[in-house]
Formats: C-alpha cells, structure tokens, sequence
C-alpha cells in the first residue's frame, strides 16, 4: 500500500499533459518527489522493513549506480550501465527497496554529476518503477536465480528501458515539443494527447531508446546472476529472526 501511494502521486506528476492542463512547475514536483520517496523510506525504515543494514546496502547500491552513471555519463543512444544495479536489487531485495535504489540513485548520481533540473523528479519516479517492477518479477519467482529468471529480468529491462523512455518522454514532450503535428497542445482531450504522444514517441525515441532495452537485456543476462546471488545472500543474513525470552528457556 506504501509503495502504490507513493506511484499514484508519481503517476499524477505525468497525467497533467493528457488532461489538457499545463506541467506543475519545477520547484514543487521536486518537492512532491522527494517528499514521496523520502516518506517511503521513513516509513520502510519505522516498520523495521529496512533496518540499519538495509540503508547501508540501499547506499552501496546509489554509490555504484552513480559511480556507472559518471563513468558512462551518455552511452549509445539511450544506453546506461545505470540500470543494471536498480534491476537486480529490486529483484533480489523486493519491489519498495528497488523503488528505492532507483530513486536515490538517480537523486544521488544526479548531484554528482550537476544532473539536477526540472527533469529531475520525473527520473526519481520513473527510475524508482524500473525497480520496482524487477521487485515484481523477483517476488513472482521467488528470487530464483538461474538461466529461466535471468532471462525473465533480461526481458523486464528490455521492456523497462522503452518505458522510462517513454515516461520522461511525457515530460519532455510537454515541455520542449509544443504545437505542430507532433507536439503538445494544451486544451487536448485525453484520446488526442495520447495518439498524439504515441505518434512522437515512435517518430523521435523509439529507435534511441532501443539501445537502453538492448543494453539492459545484454547486461542482466551477461553479469546479473552472480549481482542477484551476491544481494541475495546479504538479504539471507541480514534477516533478524526474533526469538522470545520464554522460549529461550
């Protein structure tokens, strides 16, 4: 239930162009998007679902995700070794904890790199669902790993690497595509905004984000096995099993 609030208030942050209203201005989407993900995290942390230990991981993995995103700033095409990281935690660590990893990864890489922009809280949802959705998978495979489940978190990559395009997308096309054939205009029904967009979607990024779902798929099958083994194993033992005092004795 957390995590679903958390996605409703991401989510109305993308709905805006498609119901004929203009983009929320910068300053208060930032807001709404760190107040979500930092309540997020605040309340995993209260209900002990994310312990000392499990921050400790959740910043090694915002550390190595912002060290791939300075090495790699741009890729080919829309490629980013980013992604790897936030797809194998969620899978192997559940769907709010890579929520997490992909949002604060994005926050974190974001000032190192000078990355901080209007843009900024549109990626700290969209990097959060790709998460998100490979905590799915791992929950729907019970956190299996092997050639099957690694070919199924392949496939979510792939499949998420063309939906965080076309999610930042919705932001950019509202904000620099306006008018013309393409572009947004404000006052649309919903129907038009979304043909619209679909049409823009496949004539400008389509072919650009096909190297980010490649270049996930490549990486999960090429080295994400032994990622989701190792996390997996840090999740085995930093389980707190809580035995009674009575019967201790």
């Amino acid at each position: 239930m957390r995590l679903a609030a958390v996605s409703i208030v991401g989510l109305g942050l993308f709905v805006w162009p498609f119901l004929g209203l203009a983009l929320p201005s910068s300053a208060p989407a930032l807001a709404v998007a760190l107040g979500a993900v930092v309540g997020l995290a605040a309340l995993e942390t209260g209900t002990r679902r994310l312990d000392s230990r499990g921050l400790a991981l959740l910043a090694a993995v915002s550390a190595l995700d912002t060290a791939l995103r300075m090495a790699v700033v741009t890729g080919i095409g829309g490629f980013s070794p980013f992604f790897l990281p936030v797809l194998c935690a969620g899978f192997a660590l559940g769907p709010s904890f890579g929520f997490l990893a992909g949002a604060l990864g994005i926050l974190v890489s974001a000032l190192a790199t000078g990355g901080v922009g209007p843009w900024l809280p549109y990626q700290l949802f969209a990097a959060g669902w790709v998460g998100m959705v490979a905590g799915w998978a791992g929950l729907a495979l019970r956190g299996r790993v092997g050639v099957a489940s690694m070919l199924v978190l392949a496939a979510v990559g792939a499949v998420c690497g063309y939906a965080f395009g076309a999610v930042m997308d919705v932001w950019d096309w509202s904000t620099y595509f306006r008018g013309g054939d393409l572009g947004w205009v404000q006052g649309l029904a919903p129907a038009a905004a979304l043909a619209r967009f679909a049409r823009f979607y496949a004539v400008t990024s389509f072919g650009y984000d096909s190297f980010r779902a490649v270049g996930n798929a490549i990486l999960v099958i090429a080295v994400g096995a032994p990622i989701v083994a190792a996390l997996a194993r840090l999740r085995a033992r930093m389980r707190l099993e809580v035995v009674p005092l009575d019967s201790a004795w």
